[in-house]
């Protein structure tokens, strides 16, 4: 169950005009005007373009399985600001949050944080008050200047699957985009990685031995381990989540193997190839909002049931590559309806025939979310959701959650 919006607009939005400032100086100074209390427990960080989320969803489970208070700040949230931090297993309440952040607006504003900087510091801040035991703290872009590097002791890291997204901030290929998402790597720190693509690869083991940290590679984990997401893509993710509870227990954490058996099976994280219900009609709904997502998201639904054609409502924001992730969405057989994402600048199904012209009799205007799902119902093609996490956010209430697994 997901927590109940929160309107932070009064807090948030004086800062909002900064948008994507990337660096490390301003949160630095802010947090030492906060009396560091970042430095009052240990952190993993986990960073990558798609699944860093679930590994955190992961690692935070069996972190909580093992019996440790476990603080966890994730993003982006779907329908609360609440999402982005838990203690023990329990959202942040709304009035916890509201007063974590009214207490750090004069910090943020002397130094001009952005919205996610004064989160970040807002976040450690809560932990440190909870207490934690330890902090999971999942990237929210790049890594080399993204907030949560200003944590002083991330003693172990985990690297989710890198591929093509925010190229106008991280840099045009893949080599650049993981020499952002690596510069977590601090001396003395232990990474995992599942495989990555040959250039990621490269690129990952230099800055490892240049920034004298240990990088080990995992392989997925296998089909007789239970895994609480859906999607074959969890077995990678899972088996970096693994991967750094194993290190913890070796450093001495009290974490054993029945617990990372139960964390595993256990773990939910919303809106990630989970499967939902509208009235009558059973769905599967996923972000997957952006290429490599796209191309993860058709795969596991082949490997489910290939030969099942499948109606899609899908929002794509216009920044996003839109023509690329409906060619790696649609099948032959499939039919698409496009709605616009309330809210953002979106991709139509008109600009999407025009790009596609080969996949044009297959997209189809809707004019809103909600109403598209009128148009999955009545067929006996397999219904999906997907193409942003916005889309499924402002879907969320509509849908019934409980029928996920």
């Amino acid at each position: 169950m997901l927590p109940h919006p929160v309107a932070l607009d009064d807090l948030l939005e004086p800062f909002s005009r900064r948008g994507v400032d990337l660096g490390l100086e301003r949160l630095q100074a802010a947090l030492a005007d906060a009396g560091h209390p970042e430095q009052g427990y240990p952190a993993v960080q986990v960073a990558g373009t798609n699944g860093k989320g679930s590994i955190c969803a992961l690692l935070g489970s069996i972190l909580q399985q093992a019996g440790l208070r476990c603080g966890l700040y994730r993003s982006p949230h779907l329908l609360s600001w609440c999402e982005r931090l838990q203690v023990g297993g329990d959202w942040i309440s709304p009035q916890a949050l509201r007063a974590t952040l009214q207490a750090w607006t004069p910090r943020a504003q002397a130094q001009q944080l952005t919205p996610f900087e004064l989160l970040t510091g807002a976040a450690f801040s809560y932990f440190a008050c909870a207490p934690v035991d330890i902090a999971v703290l999942e990237v929210g872009l790049g890594g080399r200047l993204d907030a949560t590097t200003c944590h002083p002791d991330r003693r172990v890291l985990g690297i989710a699957s890198i591929g093509l997204d925010h190229c106008e901030h991280l840099g045009p290929d893949l080599a650049s985009i993981a020499r952002e998402k690596a510069g977590i790597f601090c001396p003395g720190a232990v990474a995992f990685s599942a495989p990555q693509a040959p250039e990621v690869t490269e690129v990952l083991q230099q800055q490892a031995t240049e920034r004298h940290c240990r990088l080990e590679w995992v392989e997925p984990l296998g089909a007789e381990v239970t895994i609480g997401l859906l999607g074959e893509w969890q077995r990678s993710n899972g088996a970096v989540a693994v991967a750094m509870a194993q290190e913890l227990a070796a450093q001495g954490w009290a974490i054993n193997a029945a617990a990372i058996q139960q964390g595993l099976a256990q773990a939910r994280w919303c809106g990630r190839l989970q499967r939902c219900r509208f009235g009558e009609l059973e769905l599967l709904v996923d972000g997957a909002h952006n290429p490599p997502a796209a191309e993860a998201l058709r795969q596991s639904l082949d490997a489910m049931e290939p030969q099942l054609p499948r109606h899609w409502l899908l929002g794509i924001q216009r920044h996003k590559d839109g023509v690329a992730m409906v060619r790696a969405l649609l099948a032959g057989g499939d039919q698409a309806w496009v709605a616009p994402i309330a809210g953002s600048r979106s991709w139509s199904a008109a600009e999407l025939q025009s790009e596609c012209p080969d996949l044009a009799s297959q997209l189809h205007h809707c004019s809103d979310a909600k109403g598209g799902l009128k148009h999955l119902q009545g067929s006996a093609a397999q219904p999906v959701v997907a193409g942003s996490l916005y889309l499924l956010g402002e879907l969320w209430n509509t849908l019934e959650s409980d029928a996920c697994s």
